[in-house]
């Protein structure tokens, strides 16, 4: 045997320098899409057709079915796509990640195209240099085109000859004469390699070129695609390990999707790599039958491979459609609803890492600011009632603030760090610096409101610990203003989940002056009271500590507001109105 542990090295490498550029290529693409991969995105939630057309177009786009489906499991746990509408485009992934398969069948095996993908590197070469970044992002994805198929020339040299080591041959022969067994052998072979390179597209790969080299037959072959399709759906598992259920239910979807694929596949699998032998025979007039195994046949057979491919995707899709509500239900059956907890927030989103694009990362980071919302309106509900409730059911509230406001803190830190990582990693456009500014601002703002209701909920646990109840109309009159600060916040949640150009800016002013009306409103009063002696004065000075602090909320929420529409909102408001003359 001629194969030395040099040479395995040397393959090892060679699949190295191939899956570096695929990654390469598949970031370029990203960074070009940009925002319109965003906008594909935001189609997600029509119906399941749309989501099966916006899950091929995003793979083909970023070429990775694993990179959408970890995105959609992403998405599912931050809230932004329910558990049933990602099922439609988890489907369409499956067909995307098809497009790499034929790309390198027709372009790796039918063309010699290594002088080619060199020559496109040293064209682009200079243009990562340039400062036009859209210039710069083409010359990536250009560059990792290249790259990639010099790393399916060199697997292709550096994987051992049949004839020149029979041994291995033989080894093979041992397998993959089982009939039938062979089939199911090979299809855990397929998930096994597709779990070691963490990559389908990379497994699709490594299988085209022992189909090429004669290493393994067409039915094999075949075998090993429909195992690599079952390893492709590991990944976002893993993803979905310490997302809530309904993370976990998407990410299993998706693997009992796949499947229930297999296992039709595998009932009518000879009749069907026929029917592609036959397909193949017809398209290429004198070619030798891909089911052959003959020398001549090799370079057809990694197309029949392909195609084989993307009709059992296709197929898969076509079958199952009507019956994924039964798979749904299956899934909702095996991932039970636990407890409350699961459809409490948690920061996952970001954590699934940064998006080859700022846009994208940004969207990201849009999902978690929705969320931190979120979280200081429930500081709110809980305040609310805390000043409401009866003494023996307060101190329980007040624990739920404090809870609330250590996770705000946390939030600020990690959402913060994550919009720095955007910054130094992602190479961000001018409006996505902008964007990132606005959100550092954000953040900072929702981090002040939890910091105000916690101290406010201190206040009145001062004076639950002094045996001191609050007189009624002070509570009353902290309500009327709590209603006018939560309309605030409505408003001010909406538009977090808004565009800049979308947020509804005379809303916010017009809330504002509620606000502030409310607040001298009630100052006025306060003092009214004093002057009538009808309440203490430590009892007025807890009150107007409350008032003042709920008319920094205010503040803190119009600034939210004013950071959403990247623009200073107050100046808007100081604008003078043009009042018509009178002509008497």
């Amino acid at each position: 045997m001629s194969y030395t542990f040099f040479d395995f090295l040397q393959l090892i490498g060679s699949l190295g320098v191939f899956i570096f550029g695929m990654k390469i290529f598949s970031d370029g693409l990203q960074k070009i899409a940009g925002g319109k991969l965003r906008s594909i995105l935001k189609g997600m939630t029509r119906n399941r057709f749309t989501g099966v057309v916006t899950g091929f177009g995003t793979t083909a786009i970023t070429q990775s079915s694993t990179t959408t489906t970890v995105m959609v499991v992403s998405f599912v746990n931050a809230g932004l796509l329910t558990f049933i509408e990602s099922t439609g485009v988890i489907m369409g992934a499956n067909i995307g990640t098809t497009i790499t398969a034929w790309m390198v069948s027709v372009f790796g095996f039918k063309f010699q195209i290594t002088p080619i993908a060199i020559a496109t590197i040293g064209i682009f070469f200079p243009f990562l240099f340039a400062g036009n970044i859209k210039l710069r992002n083409i010359a990536e994805a250009m560059i990792g085109f290249g790259i990639l198929f010099i790393g399916l020339e060199f697997i292709k040299d550096s994987v051992p000859d049949i004839d020149e080591n029979p041994e291995i041959f033989a080894f093979l022969r041992s397998y993959t004469d089982l009939g039938y067994l062979s089939i199911l052998l090979f299809v855990g072979v397929g998930t096994i390699l597709t779990l070691l390179t963490q990559s389908s597209s990379a497994a699709t790969a490594i299988t085209l070129v022992m189909l090429f080299q004669g290493w393994i037959d067409f039915p094999i072959a075949a075998a090993m695609i429909l195992g690599e399709n079952i390893g492709t759906t590991v990944t976002a598992n893993i993803a979905a390990l310490i997302g809530n259920v309904h993370a976990k239910r998407a990410a299993r979807f998706h693997f009992f999707f796949n499947v229930i694929g297999v296992l039709w596949m595998l009932l009518l699998i000879y009749p069907f790599l026929n029917l592609m032998d036959y397909i193949i025979s017809s398209a290429i007039p004198g070619s030798p039958s891909i089911m052959s195994g003959a020398e001549e046949a090799r370079a057809n057979a990694t197309l029949g491979l392909s195609l084989f491919h993307t009709t059992f995707n296709i197929l898969n899709v076509v079958l199952l459609f009507g019956f994924v509500p039964l798979i749904i239900k299956l899934v909702e059956k095996i991932q039970p609803m636990k407890t409350e907890g699961d459809d409490q927030f948690q920061i996952q989103y970001i954590n699934s890492g940064l998006m080859s694009s700022a846009d994208l990362s940004l969207n990201q980071a849009q999902r978690e600011l929705e969320m931190f919302g979120k979280v200081v309106e429930k500081m709110h509900y809980s305040f609310k009632a805390l000043l409401l409730k009866k003494q023996s059911k307060q101190r329980k509230f007040i624990e739920k603030i404090k809870k609330r406001e250590e996770l705000a803190d946390n939030l600020e830190l990690q959402i913060g760090e994550y919009l720095t990582q955007i910054s130094e990693n992602s190479n961000p456009s001018k409006s996505a610096v902008r964007r990132i500014r606005n959100f550092h601002n954000i953040i900072n703002d929702l981090e002040r409101i939890g910091d105000l209701y916690y101290q406010m909920a201190k206040t009145v646990e001062r004076s639950i610990d002094n045996d001191e109840e609050l007189e009624e109309d002070v509570v009353k009159d902290v309500d009327v203003m709590l209603e006018v600060i939560h309309n605030a916040m409505l408003n001010m949640r909406n538009n977090l989940s808004r565009e800049s150009k979308d947020v509804d800016v005379m809303a916010a002013l017009e809330l504002e002056k509620q606000v502030n009306a409310t607040r001298d409103r009630l100052r006025n009063l306060h003092y009214a009271r004093l002057e009538k002696n009808s309440y203490s004065v430590k009892e007025g000075i807890i009150f107007l500590d409350l008032l003042n602090r709920l008319e920094k909320i205010g503040d803190h929420i119009m600034n939210v507001n004013e950071a959403c529409a990247g623009k200073r909102l107050k100046v808007i408001s100081m604008e003078p109105e043009i009042t018509p003359v009178d002509d008497k």
